[in-house]
């Protein structure tokens, strides 16, 4: 049976072709949950690993470590030059003294320009889990005349470092510079794809046993300017290749009344951004979480849509997700970030280990978006296959099926799906399968974003530890 993408799942396509090459060198209100955080049926365990537990994640990580500095005391713990960490409710990182002038040519645009930089590089962080892929993630503010650049350097299991790497130039809006990641970064021993640092030859047993990262901020000479850093940090794994993975018990049955948006809906549309809504998957499913958050860009932000365009705010989540250089919205940190340029949200590119977990996040009333590959034939009811895809997981049935809102559907109404639990686990979590023509390709093993208030209630907080993301 021939398997093909939903009509132009163009972007998330190039993200697994992405995978596909590792997998050939490798072998409401901010405190409380949102009004419509709804719950049909009843709450159910949420696994050993949920809440009240009692376990600490970091002691039994398996196959993932997330680190992320967030606190005051994680911003002074780095090296400042120019900067300076910022105490108050949501403590952060500015410019304070810059530390000189720098030129950057943007490679999308050819403008040559002088900005005044600060950085902050983090303590070395010794993963749990000596890692083949290393993804990072940040949240910040990036007024108008400001930009921030990420950067990772690694060492090696053998003692040997990997070079500083640049893992996003990004700004919140498109005025300043395109927000861009960067090709051809490589060693010889490692590689930045997009968005993600893996080793070349996992076969070889080499990994990353750690790493530093570096922040830049930039801002326009002689202005008091400042991007504002809340969060930075990293998830590294090292996923056991496999076709298929154990089946898990239900835990749950709840669902969370989430906004439902078609990414198909706006086909055609701002074909400059990844020939328009046809690849619009991330985009749209971000969108759809941040309103379950109640936060949504204003009419003047959404000025510049056409207002013959229905719910323009895709739209607008698809312009300011987009990877200059990627050419398209599905570059997973900017998704994060993008999400964490509304009031106090934070987000993270994390992986989780089951569906366990998942039910405890859907248990304490925080979807997901996650990232899947399949057949046709793979998952019943979606009526069509792909190379790569996010949807929004939103619950679960009494009898531990998985609700999920499915950008790829053919108007909003249509997007609310029910996918069966064995199948839905399967496409999530593997890392090895088989494309329609017999060839093995990758998948993308357990790979989600999370969005989530910056002050959550306890029991989020709980729910949050408990998948090992503080």
């Amino acid at each position: 049976m021939t398997s093909s993408p939903p009509s132009g799942a163009s972007s998330a396509a190039r993200r697994t072709v992405l995978a596909a090459a590792l997998a050939a060198v490798g072998t409401a209100a901010a405190t409380s949950t949102p009004a419509t955080a709804l719950t049909t049926g009843t709450t159910g365990t949420a696994g050993a690993t949920g809440p009240g537990s009692g376990r600490d994640p970091r002691a039994s990580a398996g196959p993932v470590d997330n680190r992320f500095w967030t606190s005051y005391t994680d911003w002074r713990s780095g090296a400042c030059v120019g900067t300076r960490p910022v105490l108050s409710r949501r403590p952060a990182l500015v410019i304070g003294t810059p530390a000189g002038r720098t030129d950057y040519t943007d490679p999308h645009t050819g403008a040559a320009t002088t900005w005044e930089y600060a950085t902050w590089t983090s303590p070395e962080h010794r993963s749990t889990v000596p890692a083949t892929e290393v993804i990072p993630s940040w949240n910040a503010d990036t007024p108008p005349g400001t930009w921030i650049a990420v950067e990772l350097k690694g060492r090696y299991t053998d003692g040997s470092e990997s070079p500083w790497y640049v893992m996003g130039r990004w700004a919140a809006g498109d005025g300043d510079i395109r927000r861009t990641s960067v090709d051809d970064q490589k060693d010889g021993r490692s590689t930045v794809w997009t968005d993600t640092l893996a080793i070349d030859d996992a076969a070889s047993g080499l990994r990353l046993a750690s790493y530093r990262l570096r922040l830049t901020l930039h801002r326009k000479p002689g202005t008091g300017l400042t991007p504002t850093v809340w969060r930075v940090g990293a998830m590294a794994s090292d996923v056991p290749d496999r076709f298929t993975v154990p089946a898990s018990e239900p835990g749950l049955a709840r669902e969370l009344v989430v906004p439902r948006y078609s990414q198909n809906t706006h086909i055609g549309q701002y074909p400059e951004y990844d020939n328009g809504g046809e690849a619009w998957c991330s985009p749209t499913s971000s969108q759809m979480i941040i309103e379950y958050w109640g936060r949504r860009p204003t009419a003047e932000e959404l000025s510049w849509v056409n207002p013959d365009y229905a719910d323009p705010q895709v739209c607008h989540a698809a312009r300011f997700t987009f990877d200059y250089q990627y050419d398209g919205c599905g570059n997973w940190p900017f998704n994060a970030a993008y999400a964490a340029t509304y009031d106090d949200m934070s987000a993270v590119v994390t992986r989780l280990r089951s569906l366990t977990e998942l039910e405890t996040l859907i248990g304490a009333g925080i979807p997901a978006i996650t990232s899947q590959s399949f057949r046709a034939e793979e998952l019943t009811g979606a009526g069509y296959g792909t190379a790569g895809h996010l949807m929004t997981v939103i619950g679960f049935t009494a009898e531990g099926d998985v609700i999920a809102n499915d950008p790829a559907s053919p108007s909003n109404e249509a997007v609310r799906r029910v996918y069966r639990r064995r199948e839905w686990e399967n496409i999530w979590l593997r890392t090895k399968r088989y494309n329609s023509t017999g060839k093995v390709v990758s998948g993308t093993g357990g790979v989600c974003y999370l969005y989530w208030p910056a002050h959550p209630t306890s029991a989020q907080r709980r729910a949050l530890a408990a998948v090992g993301v503080r």
